[in-house]
């Protein structure tokens, strides 16, 4: 049985999602998604070049027709600038599904949860389908949910930190009360971070330092690939339940005489 990846109306393969941005080069980047088997990647409209043909245009390197472009707003500090960014990414390419992060400061770059939410609320109305990057904090991912996001996407730790998820039971119980996909983002550091993640029960996982710079990234992002695969099938599976005893693995029982 196909196990498809639906987002609002959005239909992927790939749970894993992968950024384009801190790689050496557009080539680069282009093998790594390629090895990654994503296909969504995102796109910081501020940051990567997807309009200028008078330098080197990331769609060269990576069809917009065969990956999805995931337009982000990679910093940005304030509503007025995450608005324009993604207006300016639907009046250029015709992107509608969109990920918004307004971020707080620039020492951690946590999310400022007020200025998102109003965000959020703005271009549930002028009809965007808004996955949104966001805080650990389960009142406020449903809130976001209860506005009209089509994706929650909680941090696993600070973005580019490598830390994973020391939250484990904020995230699952995200996990729990969402009717909408729960997308960790950020703080994914290597494989085993996201195979937690998908244990845990969430949608997808969002890499992109950990990829882009690992010493072999395209070997890094066959490593994501496989482990996202593996974490859903994990948990599809029905894990066995955890004890504080141990359990023999037969039921032969041993006769004292």
């Amino acid at each position: 049985m196909k196990d498809i990846f639906k987002i609002g109306k959005y239909k992927f393969k790939s749970r894993l999602i992968v950024g384009t941005g801190k790689y050496k080069d557009f080539n680069e980047t282009a093998k790594a998604v390629k090895a990654s088997g994503a296909d969504m990647v995102t796109v910081a409209v501020r940051r990567v070049n997807v309009t200028n043909k008078n330098e080197p245009l990331l769609m060269d390197y990576i069809n917009p027709k065969k990956i999805r472009y995931l337009p982000n707003t990679a910093g940005c500090f304030n509503s007025t600038d995450a608005l324009r960014v993604l207006r300016l990414a639907r009046d250029s390419g015709g992107w509608n599904l969109v990920k918004l992060e307004v971020l707080g400061d620039e020492e951690t770059l946590y999310p400022n949860m007020k200025e998102t939410l109003e965000c959020t609320k703005i271009l549930v109305k002028e009809k965007f389908d808004v996955m949104v990057y966001c805080s650990d904090d389960p009142i406020a991912c449903k809130q976001l949910e209860e506005l009209g996001a089509v994706a929650v996407m909680p941090l696993g730790s600070l973005i580019g930190s490598g830390n994973g998820i020391p939250n484990k039971n904020n995230i699952k119980l995200i996990k729990q009360r969402s009717k909408v996909p729960v997308i960790v983002d950020a703080g994914i550091g290597c494989a085993s971070d996201a195979v937690i993640a998908m244990e845990l029960g969430c949608d997808g996982v969002l890499v992109n330092t950990a990829i882009a710079k690992a010493k072999k990234p395209i070997l890094m992002a066959e490593a994501m690939k496989v482990a996202v695969e593996s974490g859903r099938k994990s948990f599809l599976s029905g894990m066995m339940l955890k004890s504080n005893t141990a359990k023999n693995s037969t039921t032969h029982k041993r006769k004292i005489k």
